[in-house]
């Protein structure tokens, strides 16, 4: 066997591992943005529902505007979002406002008595939790991906190829503090 075959058979062993390589590091692309396509579902779903809701609870709740604002201004900026990092700090704004506004309805009981609301919570509720579990799922694949773009060989292809490290969804900075204090349990 002379020199240029060994070669040939190097480079033809080098270029079949490159292109595995790289339809690895685009299926998890791909995964990742199918994740992230499921996410989107749930908030659409969850952004038709607010206005309902904010309708509901306006007939009880008149003076409390600002929060309702606030759930509202949300919604839009998560509609209008178009990346999937817009959109991510959009859901973070939408996630707080939301948070808000139950936080506020406490003080109202005949509104927790009606069922036109009761049944709105029970479907953001029950989306609230479709969305915990398809943010999970997003962080896996992008965790994947992320792996696979900073593993050796695989990172000098993601160079090559325009591959990089994609953020986790992450809860928002602001919203850190409230979620890490100790929750306060009265009896």
């Amino acid at each position: 066997m002379g020199t240029g075959l060994i070669i040939v058979i190097i480079v033809a062993v080098i270029a079949l591992g490159g292109i595995g390589i790289y339809n690895n590091l685009v299926r998890l692309r791909n995964n990742r943005e199918n994740a992230f396509a499921n996410i989107d579902v749930q908030l659409k779903q969850r952004a038709d529902l607010v206005p309902q809701l904010v309708s509901t609870v306006k007939g009880y709740a008149t003076h409390e505007r600002e929060v309702l604002q606030r759930v509202t201004e949300a919604r839009a900026m998560a509609l209008g979002a178009n990346t999937i990092n817009e959109k991510m700090k959009a859901d973070n704004m939408l996630t707080q406002a939301l948070a808000g506004l139950k936080v506020s309805l406490e003080a109202y009981p005949d509104l927790k008595a009606n069922q036109n609301f009761m049944n709105l919570q029970t479907e953001i509720s029950d989306i609230e939790n479709k969305l915990a579990a398809v943010r999970r799922y997003f962080n896996t694949a992008t965790r994947e991906l992320n792996n696979a773009v900073q593993s050796f060989p695989s990172n000098i292809f993601a160079n090559i190829f325009g591959f990089k490290k994609e953020p986790m969804y992450e809860i928002d900075p602001t919203q850190r503090a409230e979620i890490e204090k100790a929750p306060d349990i009265k009896f």
